[in-house]
């Protein structure tokens, strides 16, 4: 790998979870529309949108290590993105509330290879208050699902099977093998 290391992603968390790794790194923000393709299959969509963010970063680097990554939340086979409202987030939770899902993040490092990863997340069963309450923090509404395991959105969950980092955003227990010298990601 290169020694130049860039982070093709504006989330904090992304960054934050990338920082552990103990390596020195840059955050350019890609410009790639994150649209589904009609037919797409979650783990396809995270695959295809995590390349895509790493090639545009490393387009403009040459040499550089570029990794990007794309995160979806899918129940019942159906990907639930950013809600566009407190009505919408109100409406995720709701549907999520007692109930099993899963968190998919495509990740991709150019030059090198991309991987996804699928997390299992069970949320309790939630009292329309506590969906209320907690989409009155303004926490959901930028997050997939509507919810953030890492703030005040862990207490909504009852279980998880899986990389919790995933589910924030940026698998770093696989990401880490690939990024190592001669690193390969675990199977």
């Amino acid at each position: 790998m290169a020694d130049r290391l860039i982070l093709a992603s504006g989330s904090p968390r992304r960054r934050e979870l990338l920082g552990r790794i103990g390596r020195a790194f840059e955050v350019i923000v890609p410009d790639v529309d994150e649209v589904h393709l009609p037919g797409e299959s979650p783990e396809a969509m995270v695959l295809r949108l995590a390349l895509a963010k790493a090639r545009a970063v490393a387009a403009d680097h040459p040499g550089a290590t570029v990794v990007g990554a794309d995160t979806v939340v899918v129940l019942d086979g159906e990907i639930l993105g950013k809600p566009t409202d407190a009505a919408d987030a109100a409406d995720m939770l709701t549907r999520l509330s007692g109930r099993t899902h899963e968190v998919l993040t495509g990740v991709a490092v150019v030059p090198g290879e991309c991987f996804a990863t699928t997390t299992s997340v069970t949320f309790r069963t939630l009292t329309p208050a506590e969906v209320d309450g907690y989409v009155a923090t303004g926490e959901p509404l930028d997050k997939a699902g509507a919810y953030g395991i890492q703030g005040l959105g862990g207490a909504l969950v009852a279980s998880i099977s899986g990389s919790f980092d995933n589910v924030v955003g940026l698998p770093v227990e696989q990401l880490s093998d690939l990024l190592r010298p001669g690193g390969r990601r675990r199977q």
